[in-house]
């Protein structure tokens, strides 16, 4: 039985809802004045409220269409699935042939991360580009770590690199790392995202991001890009470099092995030894650094190493007090040995 629900109602301004006699804020009287502020399934309800149609917008910036996730990690376990199942080889074939073994070479995939989160290295772009066109492979860029947080005006590895976002077949970015919210995204051609948004589970059944993380999102944008009326976006780029380049020289000089390229804010300090690490990360606490260490499984045994995350939002005093912190623990604890 089809609900009696009055769409009119539901999209009333939040200005002309009833509010009590005298009061400036706005009070549901019935479920159906909360329905547009809800997160829901997209085939229980549709998008939460103007604000989600806004992020899709936003991100469309970087390609021609794009489609939001409640959660970033779905965003990839979700979505990859979908590209390389049989329902999308059979709707993307390339010619008129149904020879299995040319469909097959021609349904390549090449999944690079803009910044590798284990290793803060910057993914060598431009020559995977040219090595995908030239064996016709798609590029799949992960930008959880890289958007927002390098290029000039914080639009991730393509604008550092001087890579054309057309080139890239599928951009996937998440909202929890520069944007300070939470869920993902997928941006790509308006074929790719209106096919993932009939044939993806995690789009169909799975809740949406709220209307507060998505209004959150649509604010960091407009900061990055300056749309905010300030220049906020670039000094906070800026900053995030330098502290970026200083963290990293600093920890160079006192002899550590750290991973990763310069402007990359993930640096992960190598310790090597699985045995003390999780002491490490205590006794960092114990000196107020929260430290974040990783072991087996995530990364080979015997390359256990502290993953080292900078933020525009650190200062020189912070950065120092916490390189202090690092090399007296380190010592403390015998961890490795120092050049």
């Amino acid at each position: 039985m089809k609900p009696n629900v009055n769409v009119e109602r539901l999209q009333l301004r939040a200005d002309e809802r009833q509010r009590p006699a005298g009061s400036s804020i706005w009070v549901p009287t019935s479920i159906l004045d909360l329905v547009p502020w809800m997160n829901t399934a997209r085939l229980v309800l549709s998008s939460p409220s103007r604000n989600f149609q806004q992020v899709h917008a936003a991100l469309a910036l970087m390609q021609p269409a794009a489609v939001v996730f409640g959660m970033g990690y779905l965003t990839n376990s979700a979505i990859i699935p979908v590209l390389i199942g049989k329902s999308f080889e059979r709707t993307n074939r390339r010619g008129t042939t149904k020879d299995t073994q040319t469909v097959e070479e021609n349904h390549r995939y090449v999944v690079v991360e803009g910044i590798y989160s284990m290793e803060g290295e910057i993914c060598h772009l431009p020559e995977i580009v040219s090595i995908c066109k030239k064996y016709k492979a798609y590029v799949y860029l992960d930008e959880a770590h890289s958007i927002g947080a390098i290029g000039k005006t914080g639009r991730g590895v393509c604008e550092l690199l001087g890579v054309d976002t057309s080139d890239v077949d599928i951009m996937m970015g998440t909202f929890t790392k520069s944007f300070g919210s939470c869920g993902g995204y997928i941006a790509g051609s308006k074929d790719l995202i209106q096919y993932l948004k009939y044939h993806c589970p995690a789009h169909l059944y799975a809740t949406s991001i709220s209307t507060p993380a998505a209004q959150q999102v649509i604010s960091v944008i407009k900061v990055i890009l300056g749309e905010d009326a300030s220049n906020r976006g670039a000094q906070k780029l800026v900053r995030i470099r330098e502290n970026s380049n200083f963290f990293r020289a600093e920890l160079q000089k006192m002899g550590f092995d750290v991973l990763g390229d310069n402007d990359s804010p993930v640096m992960p300090i190598m310790l090597y030894n699985p045995a003390k690490i999780a002491a490490f990360s205590r006794a960092c606490l114990q000196d107020n650094l929260a430290i974040v260490v990783v072991s087996f499984p995530a990364i080979p045994l015997l390359l256990a190493r502290a993953r080292i995350c900078i933020s525009a939002s650190h200062s020189r005093e912070d950065l120092i007090k916490a390189l202090q912190v690092i090399l007296r623990r380190v010592h403390f604890l015998s961890i490795v040995n120092m050049i």
